[in-house]
């Protein structure tokens, strides 16, 4: 809003200094700072409030014994993190532009989805919160609306799309795209779906997911960046989609709003973020990836939490083989996810969170690696 409003006043008075409201760049960073700024005013608020009214997290019987202290920390701080992010993106970038309609509505839907559950788990006191089939088809719907759109209507989003619709990008190789075809509906399903699911899982430590999330959003913020700049993508080429640009906005607002709610999240965690938080930011990252064209990328860029959940498949697939084969099953790892592996060998938790955060910034540098070794 603030965007239409300065740009109009630059157009019509002149005013010295408020061209600079037309850059992506100017306007990347002030939504970076507007995020941080909503998050340490409402933090406090919502923290404050889930207190009074009892909104606290359960005793995780399958967790670490250590966790047991942690029982009756505020949750639902996903709250604060989607106000902190949607504000400034409703503030700062164009909020006509398709990019941003489609990644703010995967944000508040899938938000929606995760308060729903917390707020049958904590709130109605339903141990199961949203049954699993309901939670699963909300994120299916959301991602059957997002891949429907810019496979039947890519001209809907920017003209640069059409020939993009059901392409994806090949990291490391110049002039590589990959046609899904009929597959790409689904695959996109697919990647909301499972990358919402991922950070869910991540969400087990404190800071673990939201730090996660923060170094993420952070690479996507150049890639959409220089996606949606004439001059850059071509030198690096990669396809040109010029309405790409609004979505590092976006991206610098979710950067912002992810420091703002690990001030609190952050050991010993004064709120957690549950289903409210990593649903939706998990949803966004996969659309993120989907809206720039970088599908394939997802696995490396997202390291982090394919470890995770891979820990988990492999555990229970494990678990299930060995009791049908020996009448008794076993595991791979102590207990999965796999930073609850590393929980129980005796590593802190702080110092867990660090090396994980180590590991996702060096596949930051290995993502943005792959633009130029093409």
């Amino acid at each position: 809003m603030l965007y239409y409003l300065l740009t109009y006043l630059d157009r019509q008075f002149d005013i010295p200094g408020f061209g600079v409201f037309r850059y992506i760049t100017f306007r990347a960073g002030a939504a970076a700072v507007t995020a941080l700024i909503v998050a340490f005013w409402l933090g406090p608020k919502i923290i404050r409030r889930l207190r009074e009214r009892q909104i606290g997290e359960s005793a995780k019987l399958e967790a670490p014994k250590t966790h047991l202290s942690k029982a009756g920390t505020p949750t639902m701080g996903g709250l604060i993190v989607l106000a902190a992010l949607v504000v400034p993106a409703f503030l700062w970038a164009d909020i006509k532009n398709m990019y941003v309609i489609l990644i703010l509505f995967v944000t508040i839907a899938l938000g929606a989805v995760g308060f729903l559950d917390d707020y049958l788990k904590v709130v109605r006191k339903k141990p199961r919160g949203l049954i699993g089939r309901y939670k699963i088809a909300g994120q299916v719907s959301v991602g059957l609306i997002v891949g429907a759109v810019i496979y039947f209507f890519p001209q809907w989003i920017d003209q640069s799309l059409v020939a993009l619709s059901s392409k994806t990008t090949v990291p490391f190789f110049k002039n590589l795209e990959f046609d899904l075809g009929w597959f790409y509906i689904p695959t996109v399903i697919f990647i909301i779906t499972a990358t919402s699911n991922a950070v869910n899982l991540t969400d087990g430590l404190d800071g673990l997911a939201i730090g996660t999330v923060g170094i993420v959003a952070l690479t996507l913020a150049i890639i959409a960046y220089v996606s949606g700049h004439a001059e850059w993508s071509q030198y690096l080429t990669i396809p040109h989609l010029r309405g790409n640009g609004e979505l590092a906005i976006y991206c610098f607002a979710l950067v912002g709003a992810a420091l703002g709610f690990l001030w609190f999240n952050s050991y010993p965690a004064q709120v957690f973020m549950g289903d409210t938080g990593s649903l939706a930011l998990g949803g966004a990252i996969g659309a993120m990836c989907v809206l720039i064209k970088k599908e394939l990328l997802l696995p490396t860029l997202g390291g982090i939490f394919l470890m995770e959940t891979l820990s988990v498949i492999i555990q229970r697939v494990y678990f299930k083989y060995t009791k049908n084969k020996y009448g008794e099953g076993r595991r791979v790892f102590k207990m999965a996810p796999i930073h609850h592996h590393f929980e129980l060998l005796g590593w802190t938790e702080p110092k867990i969170v660090t090396r994980f955060y180590i590991i996702a910034i060096i596949l930051m540098i290995l993502s943005l690696a792959t633009f130029k070794v093409r």
